[in-house]
């Protein structure tokens, strides 16, 4: 049988607000998620015995194979689903490693999706979500990858959004930044809550197919992990002001917990023309014009 493919597109949170650590441990966020054009690819090898090769330009940061979290959302699901058919999984890997791109929660909604295909489940199958929620907190959002708003701890997620394609420009700097030390570093006791604007339910209408109206309306709401992540890796801040100062430039904000920041621009042209230029400057980063939708 040939090999079954699936695409692992970077997850972007435009948004991203903590509103507070409960009292388990775990922060309650509000997020409004796109996701892009560059991406990892995972294969599936049906009914192989189940493993797991890693290739690709950032294979090298991927960490062991068998802790990968394609491997655990299949046990996951073979867990939710007994008898399920498996096989062997190569990940090809291009995204930057703990980069707040949610690449290996992709990849793991990917291999989802293809062992969906393979046991004739539907995407809504509520054994599939729960494979995803075990996976990770970032996985259930992954599984169908259109915008939505996503809250909670990842597991409420809003229906897809009317969100218009964004150019952008995704830039990492090529420092790891682990979630769990950002989220350290926010500080948050256990049942605060962090101060800040009440994230929207959704996209004002006025959003409807208009980019710069999505740009406006993004620019009210931060990502609260900026300021411990450019404590603990002050680069994202050297980053963001090579953006920042891009005439391009519509929007500069850091996705996830880091440390990939991004740049709306007005049209593919502009962040293509923006990409070009940045990796000029500085050709030991990763630079990637894309859309996000």
């Amino acid at each position: 049988m040939e090999l079954m493919r699936a695409r692992a597109p970077a997850k972007i949170n435009l948004t991203l607000r903590i509103e507070g650590r409960r009292t388990d441990g775990f922060h309650d966020l509000a997020s409004l998620v796109a996701f892009a054009g560059a991406g990892d690819l995972v294969f599936l090898q049906p009914d192989a015995p189940l493993a797991l090769e890693v290739c690709g330009p950032t294979a090298a940061a991927a960490g062991p194979d068998d802790d990968n979290l394609v491997i655990r959302a299949a046990r996951a699901l073979a867990e939710q689903v007994p008898g399920a058919r498996l096989g062997r999984f190569v990940l090809e890997k291009r995204l930057p490693v703990a980069a707040g791109l949610g690449g290996g929660s992709s990849d793991a909604a990917a291999a989802l999706r293809l062992l969906a295909g393979l046991n004739g489940l539907a995407l809504d199958d509520p054994r599939l979500f729960a494979a995803a929620r075990a996976t990770g907190s970032d996985v259930p959002v992954c599984l169908d990858p259109r915008a939505r708003l996503m809250r909670g701890v990842g597991d409420v997620l809003s229906a897809p959004l009317a969100l218009p394609p964004l150019s952008a420009v995704l830039v990492n700097c090529r420092v790891a930044v682990p979630t769990a030390g950002v989220f350290r570093a926010l500080g948050l006791a256990p049942g605060a809550a962090l101060a800040g604007p009440e994230h929207p339910a959704g996209l004002p209408e006025t959003t409807m197919g208009n980019a710069a109206a999505v740009c406006a309306f993004l620019s009210g709401l931060p990502n609260d992990l900026e300021p411990p992540a450019l404590a603990l890796a002050p680069e994202i801040g050297r980053a963001m002001a090579l953006l920042s100062e891009a005439p391009e430039a519509r929007l500069v904000r850091m996705s996830g917990s880091g440390a990939t920041v991004f740049a709306l621009t007005d049209s593919c042209r502009t962040a293509a023309s923006l990409a070009r230029r940045l990796l000029a400057q500085q050709p030991g980063w990763w630079v990637k014009p894309t859309l996000l939708r």
